[in-house]
């Protein structure tokens, strides 16, 4: 599972709204099409090289640079080696797979909430105002917002936002990506309004996008979990494979 994640999700991901993938020997990254970011989502470095090709990286990012590191990466120091090179660790995830085809599906809603995809231009930003309530303002990349723009528009879509409401109160969103030419769909961005957490909301947001996947025959549904949504996806069928820590630097911008 952890070999077809790094060949089909890290090594030759599947390009999406706003984004183009650049391949290259020793890394592979995808970069916003405004040109505002950079990430390296795969590399295979030595400590021959790695501070040759991580100083390329940092000397060709116009805005922000991420780094995702996965806990298997060589060489062992590459930590030391990001670090040394001025980027610096946010919260360190768990890539979490889980064989759809395993899940308990449908996830009952909780007692007057209803979870539904994302059709028009207000449910994206109903989905901004949660994540920024949940996550703080700014919390999500310009670039996100627009790619789930463009998604509504074309057919199939390569992103589906969904959000879970009470009465008219929307009160968790998420999104799933769906990656043609792969065995897996991605989970993104599930957070829930603090007065409703613990009620089974969020596992409500994982499975609906779960049925979204499993309809259009994806076999593995993939998310990098924080702590507090790992027991929650783990009890669901999720199954831990690495940890992944997001390296960022911020290409000089103040």
């Amino acid at each position: 599972m952890l070999t077809a994640f790094d060949e089909q999700m890290r090594r030759h991901p599947v390009p999406g709204p706003g984004v183009r993938i650049e391949v290259e020997e020793r890394v592979t990254r995808t970069v916003g099409s405004d040109g505002s970011w950079s990430a390296v989502v795969w590399s295979d470095l030595t400590a021959a090289d790695a501070d040759e090709v991580i100083a390329a990286e940092v000397a060709r990012a116009v805005g922000s640079l991420e780094w995702k590191l996965y806990s298997h990466d060589p060489p062992g120091d590459l930590p030391d080696r990001l670090k040394a090179a001025g980027l610096q660790p946010e919260p360190v995830e768990t890539l979490l797979v889980a064989e759809i085809a395993d899940l308990d599906l449908p996830v009952r809603e909780p007692a007057g909430v209803r979870t539904v995809s994302v059709d028009d231009a207000a449910g994206v930003a109903t989905m901004l105002e949660v994540h920024d309530e949940v996550f703080g303002p700014g919390s999500v990349h310009s670039s996100v917002v627009e790619g789930v723009r463009t998604a509504l528009g074309l057919r199939p879509r390569p992103i589906e936002a969904v959000l879970a409401w009470a009465g008219d109160v929307a009160i968790s969103a998420g999104r799933v990506e769906f990656n043609e030419g792969t065995d897996f769909a991605s989970l993104w961005g599930g957070g829930t309004l603090p007065t409703w957490r613990g009620r089974g909301v969020f596992r409500a947001l994982v499975g609906h996008r779960a049925e979204l996947a499993r309809d259009r025959g994806f076999r593995y549904l993939q998310v990098d979990a924080m702590p507090a949504s790992r027991p929650i996806l783990e009890r669901m069928g999720f199954h831990p494979l690495a940890e992944t820590t997001p390296w960022m630097y911020d290409g000089g911008v103040s």
